[in-house]
């Protein structure tokens, strides 16, 4: 029986939802994204659920979108959706790999969050890193731009300066150094990466879940009151405009793959 691209499970409240195609390091190819979009909303539909952990199956939490499917080297995994049924980009600009939901996503990052997979992170409401791991924007490096908030988000969380030496190096921060910036809540052992997840779901599981989706729903409103929508917007014109040779950005990727898996020393 082939295994589903996304994992999703339910216990004591909480679900889990876990990209799973580690022989890719769980790639965004677009049935994996489908998938991870069904997998968020179907948690905010259940009534029996009050806090989400998005992680990855081992060694990676995400490497990225797959630039084989991209550059059309490797067939489309899925049909197209309709729009409305995302992923999808949204009226400011911002591509969602993850719809907002009034529940927290909790982000337990496993292994390198890479690109794609660093945007779907920053999508999260807030993160806990694996020891083992490692961030990068890569986009530069590939010869594409971001659209999934990268720009914006990375800056809001990391500041501005940090953010571009970031995206203009294209170098991989270590779990601890992005402790240090301010990009996760918390390090702990490999081992202990879920447990300690499901440990502050289970916190916020514990309050007032009117109070919960209050507040996080407040934590939104203060998040874009000032000009963010303005530069979610500017972004989507920048990867919306971009455009890019398929050839050269199959010989990039390559190049890419090569780096990250020096730098992470995988």
């Amino acid at each position: 029986m082939t295994e589903p691209v996304v994992r999703y499970e339910v216990a004591d409240r909480v679900a889990t939802v876990t990209l799973n195609r580690p022989e890719a390091r769980n790639a965004l190819n677009r049935a994996l994204l489908q998938a991870l979009w069904d997998g968020i909303l179907a948690a905010e539909a259940d009534p029996e659920i009050d806090a989400v952990i998005l992680t990855g199956t081992d060694p990676a939490f995400s490497a990225g979108v797959d630039l084989k499917e991209a550059s059309g080297e490797a067939p489309r995994s899925a049909a197209g959706r309709p729009a409305g049924a995302g992923p999808e980009r949204d009226s400011n600009g911002l591509f969602r790999f993850l719809p907002v939901i009034s529940k927290p996503v909790i982000g337990a990052i496993n292994g390198v969050a890479v690109t794609g997979g660093l945007e779907i992170a920053l999508q999260c409401t807030f993160l806990v890193a694996s020891e083992r791991a490692r961030f990068a924007d890569t986009h530069a490096r590939v010869g594409i731009m971001p659209g999934g908030g990268m720009t914006v988000l990375l800056a809001q969380t990391i500041g501005l300066r940090r953010a571009v030496e970031l995206s203009l190096t294209g170098n991989f921060v270590t779990a601890v150094e992005a402790l240090d910036l301010g990009l996760v809540n918390h390090v702990v052992p490999h081992a202990e990466l879920l447990p300690f997840a499901r440990k502050l779901a289970g916190d916020i599981v514990s309050n007032d879940q009117r109070g919960v989706r209050r507040l996080l729903a407040h934590y939104r409103s203060l998040a874009n009151t000032a000009t963010l929508d303005e530069a979610h917007l500017l972004e989507g014109i920048l990867a919306e405009t971009w455009r890019r040779d398929p050839a050269e950005l199959a010989a990039r990727r390559r190049a890419v793959t090569t780096r990250g898996r020096a730098q992470t020393g995988s």
